[in-house]
């Protein structure tokens, strides 16, 4: 499941960054308890930015759905409204793709070299660049996680992809291939469909979004998402023109903690791999598997960890982690934490809302789980640790790779060949070594089984946009073959 972005909220105006550590100052909530604050959901801070753009981004031109209709984007720290945003349909998606084939057929993008193409990109990543603290806080307003995390991590990580992407422009090329006869063999790298036209259309799934998966004139989908929307995605490009489908759908990562671990390294990495982003990460090691030998030291330390992370407005300096993404999430997680209760997990701590206010839910750790239990087993997309024990390696190799997902999976061992034998066994798309999501421009990314199909970032991902073409001529006397 991905979390909600609303792409079109740009800004006009933007105060400066410093203000958050100078805003106002804030006291911690009634019934917080050991739960560490530096900043009271109550009151949250003013983001430093406006929103200054609402529209759909058709043709070059901000404009209104067809229907005329707009959805609220809320506020998660406190349920308000921050605007209305155009609600696109099937009607917006269709000038959209005409747009955009238009853009393709007769503008100046498929006669630029590719040198000229790769400046486009490059100046667009400059502006990523330069809007760096402004794209931020719009991210942090939509979407709750740390402005620190926005600023720092993420914004910089879209300009690096765009980046590196423009560096391949001039670097995509074909093969010459031998063949048995007298001919001429070349092969050519084309782009699936449109290619170099941007149209941005907000709406929801049942309705821009299944207009795009079923658009007869549109021939390639990547989606972000959950498991059963990606199915829906893939069934639609299947009964409408067989449009290529890359998809990066949920997770059950196993984090396996081996006997020779060093426990405190071990607890906080795993904090960080369950915890980041408030737990809304489709990657996030949420079984933890813990060897016999230092579970219960494991487990009083996670839980102690867990009780010192500092919650609270994502827009002060210092917070670890903000508000859930929205009602429905924040409501599903709690629905989740009531069924590892009631199937008769140890909630160790946490469990329950954080403050009276937003979507914030307290860092949950749970022990004793074992692997049929609804806590071990299906993606809650939130800040609920759980924690396994196991005894052997073979054990907990089949005990992780029995999931219906395989997006990835950390392991926390100082044994090289420990290390080896996990890596090649696990079913997964990404193995992380003493360390957890590590991701850069170069490094692909993507599931086995229902965890999705296809890669994303380095030159897989840009194999997923290209298309081959064999070229064959024949050879007149041809000195050599």
């Amino acid at each position: 499941m991905a979390a909600r972005r609303v792409s079109s909220l740009l800004s006009r105006s933007f105060t400066s960054a410093s203000s958050f550590s100078k805003g106002r100052s804030s006291s911690v909530s009634r019934g917080i308890g050991k739960y560490s604050t530096a900043a009271a959901v109550e009151d949250p801070i003013t983001p430093p930015v406006k929103v200054g753009y609402t529209k759909l981004l058709i043709n070059g031109q901000f404009v209104d759905a067809a229907s005329g209709k707009t959805f609220p984007t809320l506020d998660p720290r406190t349920g308000d409204v921050i605007a209305h945003v155009a609600e696109g349909d099937a009607e917006d998606v269709n000038r959209a793709v005409a747009a955009a084939r238009k853009a393709f057929d007769e503008g100046p993008w498929p006669k630029m070299t590719a040198y000229e193409r790769s400046r486009v990109l490059f100046r667009f990543a400059d502006l990523i660049e330069k809007h760096n603290d402004e794209l931020a806080a719009l991210e942090t307003w939509d979407n709750g996680k740390p402005f620190e995390q926005s600023a720092k991590i993420e914004i910089p990580m879209l300009a690096r992809f765009f980046r590196y992407y423009a560096g391949y422009a001039d670097k995509i090329h074909g093969l010459t291939v031998p063949a048995d006869g007298p001919y001429h063999v070349q092969t050519l790298h084309e782009p699936i469909g449109v290619a170099g036209a941007l149209n941005i259309v907000s709406g929801f799934g049942p309705t821009a979004g299944a207009a795009i998966a079923s658009h007869m004139d549109i021939d390639k989908v990547a989606f972000t998402g959950s498991t059963a929307t990606g199915k829906i995605v893939l069934e639609l490009a299947a009964k409408s023109n067989l449009k290529t489908v890359t998809l990066e759908l949920g997770g059950k990562s196993p984090f396996i903690v081996c006997e020779d671990a060093d426990v405190d390294k071990a607890v906080e990495l795993a904090h960080f791999a369950l915890f980041f982003n408030q737990g809304q990460c489709c990657c996030a090691g949420s079984r933890t598997f813990v060897h016999e030998r230092v579970y219960d030291e494991f487990v009083e330390k996670a839980k102690a960890r867990a009780e010192k992370r500092v919650v609270g407005d994502p827009f002060k300096g210092g917070i670890e982690q903000g508000p859930q993404i929205d009602s429905d999430q924040f409501e599903k997680i709690l629905k989740y934490i009531d069924y590892g209760i009631k199937g008769g997990a140890t909630l160790e701590t946490g469990g329950e809302r954080f403050g009276s206010k937003g979507y914030y839910i307290k860092p949950t750790v749970f022990s004793n789980v074992k692997d049929d239990m609804r806590i071990a087993k299906d993606e809650i997309f939130g800040p609920v640790q759980t924690v396994l024990k196991y005894k052997e390696l073979d054990e907990v190799i089949k005990r992780a790779n029995n999931s219906r997902y395989g997006l990835a999976a950390g392991v926390f061992t100082q044994n090289i060949d420990t290390a080896n034998t996990l890596t090649r066994a696990l079913r997964v798309g990404s193995v992380w070594i003493n360390c957890f999501d590590v991701f850069d421009a170069s490094i692909p990314f993507g599931g086995y089984k229902m965890s999705g199909n296809g890669r994303e970032k380095g030159i897989y991902g840009l194999q997923n946009y290209l298309q081959v073409k064999a070229v064959v001529t024949p050879l007149k006397n041809p000195a050599w073959l």
